[in-house]
């Protein structure tokens, strides 16, 4: 049945009303039809345009639905943003299409003058997400690239770029050992910092050493009791096995180490463990035996600390030499004054540093008389100048020095290579993430 149109019915539409002096007649079918679809097409009832049944979009009810969504992919940080740099990058497809590949590439140097770093990531097993897994280098601008594929496997590319934000303060850090070393069966892996780490698991976190063959250690932190370096290690729990490959990860780009104070720079190296040098400094019988792969390759008279500046008991580890040292009793707090008896100035040859604090092993010629009888140095361990140029020529960083029968107490952990005094577990404890 159809209902007569009154003029009344155009007042919803913002076209001009009909004059109200006019009074029309009841439309006709056909007029009805139109005036219902100008009625439509005027009133905006509808966001979009329909779809008619049957049609792409419709159904067979007469009903509509949404169109497909497009494939396409969402980068976090957005385009243009500036964030910090430890900021996590996520790529996420959209509307059913997957990611092929992803790049996360810096725009040249950093703000300071950096050679800045490529951002890795990990892409899910589905393909829909990336995200990333490490810190970006600060003042520097990153472009995202993306490769992603519908469901029809037609590829698209996407690029977007953002800026980390500069670091108002920095951190430096020095490693050891580097420039693929060969090194003795005692020296860590270390990374010293310009600036004492408040947040050291944010630190660990970004360190890895792997070793052929395996090797178990573990990282630890200390602090030289004589500088105030602070320092990160990786030791083996026992020492390391002669023939050992050894390369060092370290992701510091981008770490905050504590109060917006940046690391800039990654860490990349590796180092080789050569010959088991071992030496047994006996401070009670004044002999120093030498061994290499276990097997005694000299027996040394030596002289070793007074009663009064007793050598450190305990292990420690080669750390450098240098065939000519100056050494003043001034520069140790033994003695500033000529006329005190303990009072020297010295350039001794063939020495071999063994602790921050001072200790060497070197040549003491003016002891000959002493050697194999009695302890008469400051604290080193003296030798002959024949013995103390043999020792020298031999002698690599990392070789271990182990001194007993001393009256002074065992070298501290933080001095030198001090971490050997400590029992594997005593060492993991030192970790921060322990």
């Amino acid at each position: 049945m159809y209902r007569t149109v009154h003029p009344t019915a155009s007042r919803t539409c913002t076209g001009p009303a009909i004059p109200a002096r006019r009074r029309p007649r009841a439309l006709t079918v056909p007029a009805l039809l139109l005036a219902l679809l100008l009625g439509a097409a005027g009133c905006g009832g509808h966001d979009g345009a329909a779809t008619a049944p049957g049609a792409p979009g419709g159904d067979a009810k007469g009903g509509t639905s949404a169109a497909a969504p497009r494939p396409g992919v969402t980068v976090t940080p957005a385009a243009g943003r500036s964030v910090a740099p430890g900021t996590p990058v996520s790529v996420t497809a959209t509307g059913g299409g997957t990611l092929d590949a992803v790049t996360v590439t810096p725009n040249g140097r950093s703000g300071d003058g950096v050679d800045p770093v490529e951002v890795t990531g990990t892409l899910a097993a589905d393909r829909h997400t990336w995200t990333s897994d490490r810190t970006m280098t600060p003042g520097t601008s990153y472009t995202v690239t993306v490769t992603s594929s519908d469901a029809a496997g037609t590829k698209a590319t996407t690029s977007s770029g953002f800026r980390t934000t500069a670091a108002a303060k920095v951190n430096g850090v020095t490693a050891t050992p580097l420039n693929n070393a060969v090194v003795g069966v005692g020296l860590p892996v270390s990374l010293a910092f310009d600036k004492p780490v408040t947040d050291k698991a944010a630190v660990e976190r970004a360190l890895d050493v792997t070793t052929t063959p395996a090797v178990k250690g573990s990282w630890g932190w200390l602090t030289d009791p004589l500088t105030g370096i602070q320092r990160v290690d990786w030791r083996p729990d026992t020492y390391w096995p002669s023939g050992t490959e050894v390369t060092l990860t370290a992701k510091l780009s981008g770490i905050d180490t504590g109060g917006g104070r940046y690391l800039r720079r990654d860490v990349h190296d590796t180092f080789s463990v050569g010959t088991a040098r071992i030496s047994y400094a006996d401070l009670s019988t004044h002999r120093m035996r030498v061994t290499e792969n276990g097997r005694t390759v000299k027996d040394f008279k030596i002289s070793g600390g007074s009663a009064a500046w007793p050598t450190w008991n305990g292990t420690m580890v080669v750390m450098t030499k240098q065939s000519t040292v100056r050494m003043t009793s001034s520069s140790v707090d033994i003695a500033t004054s000529e006329d005190s008896a303990d009072f020297y100035d010295e350039d001794v040859h063939d020495a071999v540093r063994i602790t921050t604090s001072g200790t060497f092993v070197h040549a003491a010629p003016w002891n000959d008389r002493y050697m194999g009888k009695q302890n008469k140095s400051h604290g080193c361990i003296g030798l002959s100048a024949a013995d103390a140029a043999w020792f020298f020529a031999a002698a690599t960083r990392g070789d271990l020095v182990i001194a007993t029968g001393s009256t002074r107490a065992v070298v501290d952990k933080g001095n030198g290579y001090g971490e050997w005094n400590l029992t594997a577990a005593q060492w993991h404890a030192l970790s921060a993430l322990a």
